[in-house]
């Protein structure tokens, strides 16, 4: 059975992939994007930069901390540098679950299965606002080994859930069920740096009917990284978490967006 797709309402999932400049959004989804670019005018460039981060966090968990197994939540639609691909490009046994709640992202979910033979991926249609049952799906305990430590990525997903969805709680509840070194990735859009521009991205989403909740940096590590102890260095502009060129990288008015990996003692 095929997902039903409402193309009338703006994904953000969608959303970020025309900021990537994909294939995979709708008329909703760009009018919301270009209402968004009104405001920020670079967040595109934001968007890259965030992808990055998320390649490089992904080569250090199993490249430096030897992390073999990953549960991706947020995981938009396939594009380059998924985190399987960068994942077993290292360590061809690493295993992947992904997890959305967006129909073209379940449609396309085959894309983020192509696991190297020596590892494996699954994919689950599910909301972050349901660890429970995320954790208690079939996908996870067929995929992973929760005794042993698990990569837990929220990169770019922690923004669209609000307060009264109580975000700590949710990172809390996932980490809880987690293993004693496992690592927590996130990342999470700022307003610090540019509220006029930010602000008027999280009207364009809401008006779209996305929730969105920009936090600053410490708001941002009280909810996900409270106990954790966090990697250097530490919680940074995502742009500056250990950048791979040494090239000029674009101010922090235009990146607008924290990243951070920490591990559970």
């Amino acid at each position: 059975m095929r997902p039903t797709i409402d193309t009338s309402k703006p994904h953000s999932a969608r959303v970020y992939d025309y900021y990537l400049g994909g294939k995979d959004h709708f008329a909703a989804d760009r009018e919301t994007a270009l209402r968004a670019m009104q405001s920020w005018a670079a967040v595109r460039t934001a968007v890259r930069e965030n992808r990055a981060f998320l390649g490089r966090a992904v080569r250090y968990l199993v490249g430096e901390a030897a992390v073999r197994q990953f549960l991706d939540i947020g995981t938009g639609l396939p594009s380059a540098n998924n985190v399987h691909e960068v994942a077993q490009e290292v360590a061809p046994e690493c295993r992947v679950v992904y997890v959305d709640n967006d129909p073209v992202v379940l449609m396309h979910a085959r894309s983020l299965l192509t696991s190297s033979p020596a590892g494996r991926t699954a994919y689950i249609d599910a909301d972050l606002r349901d660890p429970a049952a995320i954790l208690g799906s079939p996908e996870v305990r067929d995929t992973l080994d929760l005794s042993q430590p698990v990569g837990l990525m929220l990169v770019a997903i922690l923004h669209f859930v609000t307060d009264e969805d109580s975000p700590a709680a949710l990172v809390a509840t996932l980490l809880d069920t987690l293993a004693p070194g496992s690592y927590l990735v996130a990342s999470h859009v700022t307003p610090e740096h540019d509220p006029e521009g930010v602000g008027g991205l999280e009207r364009a989403y809401r008006q779209g009917g996305i929730a969105a909740q920009a936090r600053t940096a410490d708001e941002f590590a009280e909810m996900a990284f409270g106990g954790l102890e966090m990697i250097d260095p530490g919680l940074v502009l995502v742009s500056e978490w250990r950048p791979e060129e040494t090239g000029p990288r674009p101010l922090a008015s235009e990146v607008n967006w924290y990243g951070g990996i920490a591990r559970k003692p």
